[in-house]
């Protein structure tokens, strides 16, 4: 099995109860609706034995999204949330005391979706401040299904020999995928990684 392979194996093993795993009935109130408020939680980690051998990190991935987006729909931008609402702070600890994975980040905030295709989400600085290494956006889309995108670079300072790369290379992750509440999302790249999950605001009003 490949190092995302058992990150992903790890997670979905330890720290689905964090998560507060949902019922097939809950999945079923997946609406598009753009009025909805959703929390979004990203743990962002460092792949300390990542390999990938010779490639050109410089090369720019771009996420996959439809040749004509939706009307476009702009997400609002609701609050941040503090560490103590946070509901990934045991994959948090469990990931440090790891020796291959070390978190960089870990924050969470509340909006409303973009419009699927559109790309419109909101930068790094302002969703968890400043963050040595780490930028780009990342974007909540929904349309026929709620999407979590990102693209997200990370300058490493020292890479693990196994990547070839030089040190103070900026790695770069595109990716968007459909997801559902109360689900963790795993965002692989061989320097770094996501842990996501996505929530909505207000269960007893489905986040109106």
């Amino acid at each position: 099995m490949t190092q995302p392979g058992r990150l992903r194996t790890f997670c979905i093993a330890l720290f689905a109860y964090a998560a507060g795993v949902a019922s097939p009935a809950a999945w079923a109130q997946q609406a598009t609706a753009n009025t909805r408020v959703y929390t979004v939680e990203l743990v962002v980690f460092r792949n300390m034995g990542g390999t990938g051998g010779t490639e050109d990190w410089t090369a720019k991935p771009a996420a996959r999204g439809p040749d004509k987006p939706d009307s476009p729909v702009t997400g609002r931008f609701i609050q941040s949330l503090p560490p103590a609402q946070f509901k990934l702070s045991a994959l948090d600890q469990k990931l440090q005391n790891t020796a291959n994975y070390q978190p960089i980040a870990h924050f969470a905030w509340q909006q409303t979706a973009s419009s699927w295709g559109s790309r419109a989400g909101f930068p790094i600085a302002k969703l968890a401040g400043n963050v040595p290494g780490l930028s780009g956006f990342v974007f909540l889309e929904s349309g026929d299904y709620l999407h979590l995108g990102m693209t997200l670079n990370y300058q490493a300072s020292n890479p693990p020999p196994g990547l070839q790369a030089p040190p103070g290379t900026v790695f770069t992750m595109s990716e968007s995928r459909r997801v559902k509440w109360d689900q963790l999302n795993y965002y692989d790249h061989p320097a770094f990684g996501v842990v996501a999950l996505v929530t909505p605001a207000d269960r007893g009003t489905g986040g109106r």
